[in-house]
């Protein structure tokens, strides 16, 4: 495997704290209501994870299924070809019932969508990628920091189970993290890109949430630091 097919394989790796609150009720308009959301504690130390673990037979549980027809080819911030991704992981304007005021961010889990509320009665949906089986959670935080084509540095429990990982990534098209990040709380989860975007709409992360890069982007350019986000 060469030295640049590594890097992009990393995205399922990302290193996520735990975090707790009590879930809320998110219902759109224009969908189902989904499952009632359980708080799962993401355990402690095992931060690793993801798709590279389950390339090498970590995870044990066979490919992840994604609403990909196929994996697109990686790509920077132009984004995966549109067409073989399902249209309702697309990013829409949406109809919004809930109690949420404007500006605040929604993580619906089991839908594996993200809202962001825009007040009288419209929301922004993008599909997401969600945490494992094991690496779910659920809480309320905001956003502490924002920053564009992040480095990542995976933590020492990580590195413990994977000795192999590189210490530290500069930011760029192959970094796990994608093309913007925003941090949530004091934790170490994140809303971010993706140079992945086949795992959009599947449950393959550590607990961080993921995007589409252009979706991120869009995203990022809509929020500031300070921005409530729920987590169902």
């Amino acid at each position: 495997m060469s030295a640049r097919v590594i890097p992009a394989l990393l995205a399922g790796l990302l290193a996520c704290g735990s975090a707790s609150a009590g879930p809320l009720v998110l219902t759109p308009a224009n969908s189902q209501a989904p499952a009632p959301a359980q708080q799962v504690a993401a355990p402690s130390p095992n931060l690793g994870g993801g798709f590279i673990e389950m390339l090498f037979g970590g995870l044990g549980r066979g490919p992840v299924q994604p609403y990909y027809s196929s994996a697109p080819e990686p790509y920077g911030v132009e984004g995966s070809d549109p067409r073989n991704m399902d249209p309702r992981f697309l990013p829409q304007e949406v109809a919004y019932e809930g109690r949420e005021a404007a500006g605040t961010i929604i993580i619906n889990t089991p839908e594996r969508m993200l809202y962001l509320v825009e007040g009288q009665g419209r929301a922004m949906r993008y599909g997401i990628g969600v945490g494992r089986p094991g690496f779910t959670w659920a809480g309320v935080h905001t956003v502490t920091a924002k920053r564009e084509w992040p480095d990542w540095t995976p933590p020492d429990d990580m590195l413990k189970r994977r000795p192999d990982l590189p210490r530290h990534m500069e930011g760029g098209p192959e970094n796990p993290l994608g093309a913007r990040a925003m941090y949530l709380g004091s934790t170490l989860y994140r809303i971010h890109g993706s140079n992945e975007p086949w795992t959009i709409g599947t449950a393959v992360s550590s607990g961080c949430i993921r995007m589409r890069n252009e979706d991120v982007i869009d995203l990022y350019e809509r929020v500031k630091v300070g921005t409530k986000v729920v987590v169902l």
